[in-house]
């Protein structure tokens, strides 16, 4: 399961009374948390939406002691309450666990509970667990235009798929990052947008695109590429343009089938990955031109 199976029960309402999520991006913990708000009136929130957060320091109360207390307290307004706990559950004593355990065999009839694990779930704990209803929120790179037009949803807007994939070539598969796009593109005012009603906001007016330098890489124009790289350096992390040249190069690899061309990209990859290893490795400062002229050589 991933992100997306997550959405699905969304839209069935959360039919089960407990669920374990669990992702490797903490960005995605608190992507569903939006999710699920979405599902109470603001003006129930207070008292049908109760969020535990232990994912940054460790209460002196155990959690689910306010936890319980909030899930088998009787809903205002006759509807359902959503109660969230954010944390580890590798770090939870084994008295929570085994009260865990007698919740989960009896839950509350009128209350969700929503259990997101940061990182990932180990194989005692997905045994322990096994009876919820487990979900993991990773997203695949398949599934990335999926997720951006939902989050786009989330914000009142209609995307198609040409901008969801623009999106995605420009900024790559960073989720924090494009969620920060469509945070911009939403203060544009339209609900339907197109690509050229995101293109000015998000590359400045006239500066280049990720998508240009690979185009000028690959025409082996050295003039080109050191333009558009002079104006990316700007605006884009060395780290983070790495980043997508891989995820654009790749792109590219999976449409062709033509060993020849598969060839090139392949040799653009082991360059882009020793690059990557240079920087994890030695911490330094990566000269990026010598990058670029390795692959203009290619």
């Amino acid at each position: 399961m991933s992100f997306q199976a997550f959405l699905n029960e969304i839209e069935k309402g959360l039919p089960s009374p407990v669920y374990l999520l669990h992702a490797s991006d903490a960005f995605l913990n608190r992507e569903a948390i939006r999710a699920v708000k979405k599902l109470v009136p603001e003006e129930e929130r207070e008292f049908n939406l109760h969020i535990f957060d232990f994912s940054w320091e460790k209460d002196e109360k155990s959690p689910f002691e306010q936890i319980f207390d909030a899930a088998n307290t009787a809903p205002f307004f006759g509807k359902r309450k959503f109660i969230v706990f954010l944390g580890n559950l590798q770090g939870l004593s084994k008295k929570d666990l085994k009260r865990l355990d007698s919740y989960i065999t009896n839950p509350a009839p009128y209350s969700i509970l929503l259990i997101c694990h940061e990182g990932a779930l180990k194989k005692e704990m997905k045994e322990r667990f096994r009876v919820l209803k487990i979900i993991s929120l990773d997203i695949r790179e398949t599934e990335i235009p999926s997720w951006i037009r939902h989050r786009a949803k989330l914000r009142g807007l209609e995307i198609s798929d040409d901008v969801a994939d623009y999106l995605l070539g420009l900024k790559g598969p960073d989720l924090g990052l494009l969620s920060a796009e469509i945070e911009k593109i939403s203060l544009l005012g339209k609900q339907r947008l197109s690509v050229d009603d995101i293109s000015e906001i998000i590359e400045g007016g006239g500066f280049y695109t990720p998508f240009d330098l690979v185009e000028a890489l690959e025409e082996k124009d050295a003039q080109r590429v050191f333009r558009i790289y002079k104006a990316l350096r700007e605006t884009t992390e060395k780290y983070s343009l790495i980043g997508i040249l891989n995820w654009l190069y790749g792109r590219k690899l999976s449409a062709r089938s033509r060993p020849k061309g598969n060839e090139y990209l392949l040799k653009v990859f082991e360059t882009l990955n020793t690059a990557d290893i240079d920087i994890k490795s030695s911490g330094r400062d990566f000269p990026m031109e010598y990058l670029l002229v390795r692959l203009l050589r290619l």
